[in-house]
């Protein structure tokens, strides 16, 4: 896929404190998750991208753009979902999103007719003419997405976008993200440490952990050692199962509900059959399937 962002030894440092360490990433088109714990580097990566941070040591180019020499021309080109609020007290909507459009460049009548399209687009044209300070923080969020797509920007960054959302803000959210991605084709990046966040939004995932790149994959469900590894859920005397299980020279892991199971070399499925053969009534399994490697595990394993 084409690259929207490659960063080369990119190093990011905040007096003593190495904050990126050498990035080296080529972030495809689409829409990626940037998954990473607090103090990972998330928000320092989006502020080098923007251009708010100079690149001392390394090379960054953002939709061909030099992040060195040409952030303003890549601002323009952005629109910023910032995990903080924005927002300027006694504007309402309207003029909240149309200052964000002329901050880029566009004229007054201009941005001002396309600030309307947008807060009917995320949801808030009944409410575009009401002051800011009476807006619920659902609300203040897509009041940010509306002033972050006013210019049609060809890369759209959010920020921890569903931060202090009640679950029906969220699912909206979510879903916006989604269309902007999939049906109005504009390239994405979705920095959270929520994995279901990027599970619903998102093709592809960049895990940072401590300043470096731990993991990089699609978000698909990916098959562990395909043919070889099998989740089973039951009732019973599972710890049984797992002994005999073990004795027959199988790996055994508790999961919820069951037990994950990688059957020993040269050896199939019907292997685990057999065992569950001679425990007879002891086991009852409801779910033989076979094993898939989650985002979760991606992620847990990544930053362990």
């Amino acid at each position: 896929m084409e690259s929207i962002i490659e960063t080369r030894g990119l190093t990011q440092s905040y007096g003593p404190k190495t904050v990126l360490h050498g990035l080296d990433l080529q972030v495809p088109s689409g829409a990626v998750g940037l998954l990473g714990p607090n103090g990972a580097g998330k928000s320092t990566f989006l502020r080098s991208i923007l251009g708010l941070l100079p690149v001392p040591e390394g090379a960054c180019r953002v939709l061909g753009h030099d992040a060195h020499g040409e952030a303003l021309a890549i601002r323009r080109q952005i629109g910023l979902v910032p995990e903080s609020d924005c927002l300027i007290p006694g504007m309402n909507a309207v003029e909240m999103t149309t200052y964000a459009g002329e901050l880029v460049g566009m004229g007054h009548a201009d941005a001002k007719e396309r600030a309307h399209q947008v807060l009917y687009y995320v949801g808030l044209g009944e409410a575009r003419y009401r002051e800011l300070e009476g807006y619920s923080q659902g609300m203040k969020q897509r009041l940010k997405l509306a002033q972050a797509l006013v210019h049609d920007p060809d890369l759209l960054l959010l920020d921890e976008p569903t931060n202090g959302m009640d679950p029906p803000g969220r699912e909206q959210m979510l879903e916006l993200v989604r269309e902007v991605s999939r049906d109005k084709g504009m390239n994405v990046i979705l920095s959270t440490h929520l994995l279901p966040d990027v599970e619903q939004t998102c093709d592809h995932v960049i895990v940072l952990k401590e300043g470096r790149v731990v993991e990089e994959r699609s978000v698909e469900r990916q098959l562990i050692d395909a043919g070889r590894v099998y989740d089973l859920r039951g009732r019973g005397e599972l710890d049984a199962l797992a002994d005999a299980l073990r004795a027959a020279g199988h790996e055994v892991e508790t999961i919820q509900d069951g037990l994950r199971v990688q059957i020993a070399p040269d050896q199939g499925s019907d292997a685990i059959f057999m065992v569950l053969r001679d425990l007879g009534e002891r086991v009852q399994i409801r779910h033989f399937l076979e094993a898939g490697r989650t985002l979760q595990d991606s992620f847990v394993e990544a930053v362990s």
